[in-house]
């Protein structure tokens, strides 16, 4: 586990010790022992699994490529989480990434656990026939602990519903005769995927931003100025009314946070910086969204980084570094793209009193703290981007019954799923002036916590 995501589990952890409404039959040294053993529970994955995938490469030569599958914890059901192609996957990543899916499928109450995968490459550096090899190896090497009743996988970065579908495939070729359709999700629609699942993440990333300052606010406004919290303050300059809004990150996550920003019937928001891995995009006026949508899905998903390149586009924008997204003098930033993007060298420079994490910890605690100092509002992953993992498990029900929702169904569901969530924790936010982050912390460890518990996990 991560020293920021460790770091909170103590504190919550701490928090729901002394409160005796929690295991309330448990005292004394008994109840201390029960949360040292949780402690110890959630501080380590169930299974760490490594491999070095054999392929041979269009050239003839031969490389080993490291992958990993990281099993942190199955007390709320299998283990779930994506598979990331990345240059920079590693053991600690990929375990620090199955802990977040622990406490995110515990916050929003899906019956899953926590897992996740990662393949060290960067992908555009191999063909197609490449990738599909490293697909199937990676399911021929961890097929035994894979299964829709055991560990189910979907798409993270690097990879999408291609290599679901190449994986779903070889996962039914080596369990011929029996049921494959639950074993990864992130699947095209045509192998049994489930319409709206690409999009989730992006949609519900934006919605929690939407319901804070749309909905749930405004809706309790009078009882929520009662408590004098300070952050209250940080969020009521911004109810209610158009926003300037500053993207990190265009690909699957980021170019939807975009486009529902930029076509928000409510407002007329104004997207006013956007990045990729090459370049800024800004316009003080606003960007046109959906021209930009339309040619990265022409570029291999990049933005027109060069003056011709906007030209063609029939983008008006000023180019920038790909790093000045952070800095620009807007209301609200989103954050999707990598871990650690803001950091204690760079956070006295980011602007904006609203941040949504659309990456998995795109800020580190030294961060987060800082911005905790003068609160600005930052919305953690652990709440924001569970849009994707919400969806897959709406995917795997449908594999199981062969059934399937509509498109609008599945937003329906996925956004009545999000808000029972944010109406948990919002007002404890409110209440008790703390971080946003660790109040989910604490809802996610409370339910662990008596789950755990009532399986006899704890002596």
């Amino acid at each position: 586990m991560g020293r920021q995501t460790s770091a909170i589990v103590e504190q919550s952890l701490r928090v729901l010790l002394a409160n005796n409404s929690i295991l309330p039959h448990l005292a004394g040294e008994t109840r201390e022992q029960a949360f040292q053993s949780l402690g110890a529970i959630l501080s380590t994955p169930n299974k760490t699994h490594k491999a070095f995938l054999r392929i041979t490469l269009d050239s003839g030569v031969v490389v080993r490529i490291p992958a990993y599958r990281i099993q942190h914890n199955d007390a709320l059901g299998p283990y779930k989480g994506g598979i990331r192609f990345h240059e920079s996957v590693n053991e600690d990543e990929v375990t620090n990434l199955a802990a977040l899916m622990t406490l995110k499928n515990a916050l929003h109450n899906v019956p899953f656990g926590g897992g996740k995968g990662g393949v060290g490459i960067s992908p555009r550096q191999y063909s197609e026939r490449e990738l599909y090899l490293i697909c199937k190896k990676y399911v021929q090497y961890f097929t035994d602990i894979l299964g829709p009743d055991k560990d189910i996988p979907a798409p993270d970065m690097g990879t999408g519903e291609r290599e679901m579908d190449w994986m779903t495939a070889e996962y039914k070729s080596t369990h011929p005769g029996q049921p494959y359709l639950g074993s990864f999700t992130g699947k095209s629609i045509a192998f049994g995927g489930s319409l709206g699942r690409r999009e989730a993440t992006g949609k519900g990333v934006y919605f929690v931003l939407q319901y804070l300052l749309q909905h749930f606010v405004i809706n309790h406004l009078s009882q929520l100025q009662a408590y004098n919290n300070p952050y209250l303050e940080s969020v009521k300059a911004y109810l209610n009314r158009p926003l300037s809004i500053a993207v990190q990150g265009f690909g699957n996550v980021g170019s939807v946070i975009a486009q529902e920003a930029f076509r928000d019937p409510n407002h007329k928001h104004r997207v006013v910086a956007v990045s990729d891995r090459n370049v800024t995009l800004y316009n003080e006026q606003g960007l046109e969204i959906d021209r930009l949508i339309a040619y990265t899905q022409a570029h291999q998903g990049e933005l027109p980084a060069t003056k011709q390149l906007l030209e063609i586009a029939g983008i008006e924008a000023q180019l920038l570094d790909r790093e000045a997204v952070l800095y620009q003098h807007v209301d609200v930033l989103f954050l999707a793209a990598l871990e650690e993007q803001v950091h204690k060298d760079n956070v006295h420079r980011v602007t904006a009193n609203i941040i949504v994490e659309g990456a998995n910890a795109p800020i580190t605690g030294e961060a987060d703290d800082i911005l905790a100092q003068r609160h600005a509002i930052v919305i953690p992953d652990i709440l924001a981007n569970a849009g994707g993992v919400i969806v897959s498990y709406f995917e795997w029900l449908q594999g199981r019954d062969t059934q399937y929702f509509t498109e609008e169904h599945v937003y329906e569901m996925l956004y009545d799923k999000m808000r029972t969530t944010l109406d948990q924790v919002l007002p404890v936010f409110f209440e008790h002036p703390q971080q946003l982050r660790q109040c989910c912390y604490n809802q996610a460890v409370m339910r662990l916590c008596n789950i755990l518990y009532r399986q006899g996990k704890l002596y």
